[in-house]
């Protein structure tokens, strides 16, 4: 074993401990009122960066959360990685719906319960570690590292697009690593080389000019929410196809071959719906649950509100209702002009005896990596040494903008090594992390960094 895997293994309950001090830090990007804490988080990865020996580790203040940025490149001859995260969180309610308390995390079974432990602080700061584990074992960093670590992710990122392109040359590197993924099953290591875009989009209709008593008004006055609902029925129909006019026009098909990869992937239906208590599974007929959830479009309400929702009766005739709308994108398809087309068939569909409006929120490209690039083999490679088994290469239903971002700003391409699982609960309450698969992660993390070189000789 080498220098750098014994210092792991020596040091994993130090690196836990430093995690969990991070998952403490309730770092909400949504939350203005947690503005104090993003910034906290952002401080304790500026004292990891430069306690471990990284160099010109800077925080960069931005109009929203701050960017942080750090590097280790002593080869002009040598591979440069980029290693990008976000260490800001979802928010966590509903918190009554935690077993545990969201940032006291909680170690159970092997998996630490806190909101942030896989999305993204605990995969991210496997990276963290990894090169931690060279420097101060004394070993020789094989390849150059640069860190860009953000506090907006959940948010749409508003403020790293234009950080990127207006630092084109610090950020200079042959590849991005990003750990912000799941694998495909629990000790099943996976790479993900497509991941979908996203639209995100929210609704406001607005009726009468204050809450009325709907005994007297109701039949004569229009109800916000029961247009609204009508509308969000008319936005896909039996067969789960999305009806907004234009939406597939782009859409890139499924090949034939396409199709026949996911047949092998190995998948447990009954499993499936055991682990989210559900008796039968929904989705676009003519397509099987991977196709769904990761190469074909979606559309989805993530929010809902309207009326009294108090305790006990009230009989009000609302005068507004909402509604946040996601739709995820496959390849060719682009977001601003979804945007647009949900706009379009919104109004469509709008009775005049409301006022509605559209507004649009972040939205990001879908992309997919060429598996022939050297960076995904080095990195299935490393896989395959520490959990001793086959990689599987994956798309995924989820979005990361960033990604195509990348490609387009810096030219270059994602490795999405991911060390999550689905039933990580991401997003939701009683997110966790599997602490074998942080130890794992980090010991893979620091094998794809030595193993590197030997791809770029091919």
């Amino acid at each position: 074993m080498s220098n750098v895997q014994e210092y792991i293994d020596r040091n994993i309950k130090n690196f836990e401990n430093e995690l969990f001090e991070l998952l403490r830090i309730p770092s909400v990007s949504t939350d203005s009122k947690r503005k104090g804490d993003v910034k906290k988080a952002a401080e304790f990865l500026i004292n990891q960066l430069k306690k471990i020996g990284l160099d010109k580790v800077t925080l960069h203040e931005t109009v929203g959360h701050p960017i942080i940025t750090a590097e280790k490149t002593p080869y002009s001859d040598r591979p440069t990685v980029l290693i990008y995260g976000h260490y800001d969180v979802q928010p966590s309610d509903p918190d009554d719906l935690w077993d545990t308390p969201p940032f006291e995390p909680t170690v159970k079974k092997g998996r630490v319960y806190a909101r942030g432990a896989s999305d993204d602080k605990g995969q991210s700061f496997i990276h963290v570690k990894a090169i931690e584990s060279y420097l101060k074992s004394g070993t020789e960093l094989p390849v150059n590292v640069k860190f860009i670590l953000e506090g907006e992710e959940e948010i749409g990122s508003p403020n790293l697009i234009p950080f990127i392109k207006e630092n084109k040359e610090l950020l200079k590197c042959d590849m991005v690593l990003i750990s912000d993924t799941a694998m495909f099953g629990e000790d099943q290591p996976s790479i993900t080389y497509g991941l979908r875009g996203l639209t995100y989009m929210e609704i406001h209709v607005k009726g009468p000019n204050r809450d009325l008593h709907s005994g007297i008004y109701g039949g004569t006055v229009e109800n916000p929410a029961n247009v609204l609902c009508d509308m969000i029925a008319k936005m896909k129909d039996n067969n789960g196809v999305i009806q907004v006019e234009g939406f597939y026009d782009d859409v890139e098909p499924l090949t034939s071959e396409m199709r026949e990869a996911y047949e092998v992937l190995p998948f447990d239906e009954v499993e499936y719906k055991k682990n989210l208590n559900l008796k039968a599974i929904h989705g676009e007929k003519g397509y099987g649950t991977h196709e769904r959830s990761s190469a074909r479009p979606t559309l989805d309400v993530n929010g809902l509100w309207s009326g009294y929702q108090g305790e006990g009766a009230k009989t009000v005739l609302p005068a507004k209702a909402g509604a946040k709308v996601s739709m995820r994108l496959v390849p060719n398809q682009d977001p601003n002009k979804i945007a647009e087309l949900f706009k379009k068939y919104v109004h469509s569909i709008a009775p005049d005896t409301v006022e509605v409006n559209v507004v649009s929120h972040h939205g990001g490209y879908p992309v997919v990596i060429d598996l022939d690039f050297y960076g995904l083999k080095a990195a299935a490679k490393a896989f395959e040494d520490i959990y001793q088994k086959e990689v599987l290469f994956t798309r995924e239903g989820g979005s990361i903008p960033i990604v195509s971002d990348f490609k387009k700003v810096l030219g270059v391409n994602s490795i999405l090594m991911g060390f999550g699982l689905t039933k990580d609960a991401l997003h939701s309450p009683n997110e966790s992390f599997s602490l074998k698969d942080f130890h794992r992660g980090i010991k893979t993390s620091a094998r794809f960094f030595e193993v590197l070189t030997d791809f770029v000789e091919e």
